[in-house]
């Protein structure tokens, strides 16, 4: 077992630090459909808004706090100040391979070559104008958002429902080929270490003569949907990153 703890993924996240039209500091709120995400939170301040069926929460961040979400929960990173998060994803590979929607509004999230180019951050010579591609992104997440968020703070649930399966059919033509990822993350991990409790269980262990340690390579920083994200190679296997090209960057999470 080469791979990360676990078959997930772990990236550092900088939340963007610059406010949305709502005038909320933070990043793209968005969805993963299959797998559950986790923040331990390692410097600055923040919240976590969240909405789901069961409502709309604000859940504090400080260092030390750890929050995970399970698939379907919209999601959205707000940045007091400084805010610095270690991401873990579960299913590794499926985020990069586009495991995540963002909510723009609902005309766009109909149409899969609108929601790509939405979605798609084109390469630019500076950095400064990949900020402006990221935060024009962001800011059109937010505005599918705060009309989902308010729905069910009214009680009115059908919106996030229409949104829901207005993602799951956006990603319906590649989600064939997740099942083969999970295999080869997740489920071969949890397979080999099944294995490994039965030798010990006969009192034998030849896995210890093949001990091994992994160190990644540092990281490079992107823009990611909820800030600079900095992936860390943890032996997944190059895939289509998060959204449908290339250019559409590769954030884990948020």
């Amino acid at each position: 077992m080469s791979t990360f703890p676990g078959g997930t993924s772990l990236s550092f996240l900088d939340v963007y630090d610059d406010a949305a039209p709502d005038g909320v500091v933070g990043g793209s709120p968005h969805l993963h459909l299959a797998s559950t995400e986790c923040y331990a939170v390692v410097g600055g301040e923040g919240e976590l808004h969240t909405v789901t069926l069961d409502g709309c929460r604000e859940i504090p961040l400080r260092p030390g706090a750890v929050v995970w979400f399970t698939p379907g929960t919209i999601h959205r990173a707000v940045n007091h100040r400084d805010l610095r998060v270690v991401v873990l994803m579960g299913n590794a590979g499926l985020p990069e391979a586009g495991d995540a929607v963002m909510t723009f509004p609902p005309d766009v999230v109909a149409d899969p070559d609108r929601y790509r180019a939405a979605a798609t951050l084109p390469p630019r010579s500076t950095e400064a104008e990949r900020a402006a591609d990221a935060r024009r992104r962001r800011d059109l997440a937010v505005e599918g958002f705060l009309p989902l968020r308010d729905a069910i703070r009214a009680g009115d649930q059908a919106p996030l429902r229409e949104f829901y399966a207005a993602a799951a059919a956006l990603v319906r033509r590649r989600a064939g080929a997740w099942a083969s990822i999970v295999r080869d993350g997740p489920l071969d991990q949890a397979e080999a270490s099944l294995a490994l409790t039965g030798h010990l269980a006969l009192g034998v262990a030849p896995h210890l003569e093949r001990a091994a340690v992994r160190q990644a390579p540092t990281p490079e920083r992107a823009f990611g949907m909820c800030g600079r994200l900095s992936p860390v190679d943890v032996g997944v296997p190059p895939a289509v990153e998060h959204q449908p090209s290339r250019a559409a960057d590769k954030e884990h999470s948020s």
